[in-house]
């Protein structure tokens, strides 16, 4: 069914007239028509770049802007409700989540149209229309017996729109989908900046998974008109941008001066970060990596990573905020739950002492411990002025192989948790909650493209096992006879396995490695 509104088409019977309006969706064909085929260009450049790492080029500092690496010069000033981001909580953008986490004690909470939501049309537009509720604080929530509204002192709200390689299938100008980034960036920021800047504050985002610095031109540029559109300051849009891709960490620099009249922090998005660095160097000679749970904070190529983002960020004045914590409270078990716990805290020392500002968690019973320690080795509201004094980061250091093995748990975790991920995700789902971590879309990439290269490199196991398509395949049966017991086998029977192992075996066995499985998956979602 099609609505042919202001050269819109609504393609869905569910129209959201309150969210979707004529003003919002003018707003929305403007961004389109400005933005979206630079957006295509820059997605082909991609592409080509992809091109020249499969032919065995390596990421590198660019040359063209060596002025900018090397020169004195700071992006602007970070808002005064912005200073203190010692603990950010994370997660998607359902109503009852929203609540949670704005009333968790967090200092920032970062709604996620991303990675941590399955992007139905319901998800989204109900998304939008929770975030604005939360902001006229007339958001509330009420499940059985149990009800939820907003308390005295929230968390700031700060929003992250999909990746510049999604699109929404459900509006669509002349048969053309509109760009996800573009829909999610678009609304949130029409039906939220007047009200926000009435309370002088403003709308601040995530910017997810950007490749090159000239992406980040774009999203300036895409910020600007937006402002001049709504009639409202220039500035008054801030972001932090997620360094979660390996060619991302070749131009910080770049990525800050390109958003320099908005940018307020990066991130350590590490979980997507290990998912970009196996596709971009997948071709590299001797390329080899292990298990996925032996890849840590401390392995050479993720701890250079690290440093060089807090590096950079204080000398250009702006926050470093580090990764996530995963973990979920263990129900019943104080021992296995204490362990957790002191491994979030381990986590949280080493960053808050390598001069992050601050960092994020997945559960509100986690706000407290990663407060405390940031409060106890970071008592100012940051440290900015904390410049490390380390020997330089150079290429090398951003690709180092990691050391440790591959074994047959490994192989069987990916399966098993690759497929339980890719299946909530189907059933609209997507922050799952799997042996007491909070997993959200980066998991799934990574674990398929692991099982994917291990394939492609016939990799040999600990056990002396070479990695094959059939051994895979009667790996795979296997780990669903296990999630069948672990989810229950009403769940099973009522869920999405079958789809779920299809599309997850399609992906690993493929000749060519797919750049993102949420694009592969999305035509299946309504």
């Amino acid at each position: 069914m099609e609505n042919f509104t202001h050269n819109i088409d609504i393609r869905s019977e569910l129209k959201f007239e309150k969210l979707l309006t004529k003003e919002a969706l003018d707003f929305l064909l403007e961004l389109h028509q400005k933005f979206n085929s630079k957006r295509q260009e820059l997605l082909v450049e991609r592409v080509n770049r992809m091109k020249a790492y499969n032919a065995g080029d390596l990421p590198s500092f660019p040359a063209e802007t060596k002025n900018i690496r090397e020169q004195d010069w700071q992006a602007s000033a970070t808002p005064d409700d912005l200073q203190d981001r010692r603990v950010e909580i994370t997660g998607p953008v359902d109503r009852k989540m929203i609540i949670n986490a704005l009333n968790s004690d967090a200092k920032v909470f970062m709604s996620d149209f991303e990675d941590a939501s399955s992007p139905t049309w319901e998800n989204m537009m109900n998304g939008q229309i929770n975030l604005k509720d939360a902001h006229n604080n007339t958001i509330d929530f009420s499940v059985g017996e149990k009800s939820y509204k907003l308390g005295a002192n929230p968390a700031v709200l700060k929003v992250r729109p999909r990746g510049l390689h999604l699109v929404e299938k459900h509006l669509q100008v002349q048969d053309e989908p509109l760009s996800a980034s573009l829909v999610d960036f678009g609304l949130y920021f029409f039906h939220n900046i007047k009200e926000r800047l009435s309370k002088n504050t403003s709308t601040y985002f995530y910017i997810p998974k950007l490749e090159y610095y000239q992406e980040a031109k774009w999203w300036s540029e895409v910020f600007a008109f937006s402002e001049e559109y709504m009639g409202v300051p220039k500035g008054s849009i801030k972001c932090t941008v997620l360094i979660e891709t390996i060619t991302a960490s070749f131009s910080l620099d770049e990525i800050i001066h390109s958003l320099k009249d908005y940018i307020v922090g990066l991130n350590c998005g590490r979980w997507d970060y290990i998912f970009s660095y196996i596709k971009k160097l997948k071709n590299t000679k001797s390329f080899a990596v292990p298990n996925r749970d032996q890849i840590t904070m401390e392995t050479p190529f993720m701890d250079a990573y690290a440093k060089k983002v807090v590096q950079v960020c204080h000398r250009r004045g702006i926050h470093a905020i580090g990764g996530m914590a995963a973990q979920i409270p263990i129900k019943n078990d104080d021992e296995g739950n204490q362990k957790a716990l002191e491994k979030v805290k381990a986590d949280k020392l080493r960053e808050v002492k390598n001069g992050h500002d601050g960092t994020w968690v997945a559960h509100p019973a986690l706000v407290k411990v990663a407060q405390d320690v940031f409060d106890e080795y970071m008592p100012e509201a940051n440290q900015k002025d904390n410049i490390p004094v380390l020997k330089a980061i150079i290429e090398a250091d951003l690709i180092e192989l990691p050391k440790g093995y591959i074994d047959e748990q490994g192989i069987r975790k990916n399966i098993n948790v690759g497929l339980l991920y890719l299946e909530s995700w189907l059933m609209g789902t997507g922050a799952a909650a799997l042996y007491h971590l909070m997993e959200d879309a980066a998991t799934a990439e990574i674990s398929r493209t692991q099982l994917w290269l291990w394939l492609q490199q016939k990799a040999q196991t600990m056990e002396g096992k070479e990695c094959q398509k059939d051994w895979f395949q009667s790996l795979i049966d296997e780990e669903l006879i296990a999630i069948k017991t672990y989810v229950g086998a009403e769940r099973f029977e009522h869920g999405k396995f079958t789809l779920a192992k299809q599309l997850f075996t399609e992906m690993i066995f493929a000749d060519q490695l797919d750049e993102f499985l949420t694009t592969k998956a999305y035509d299946y979602l309504t």
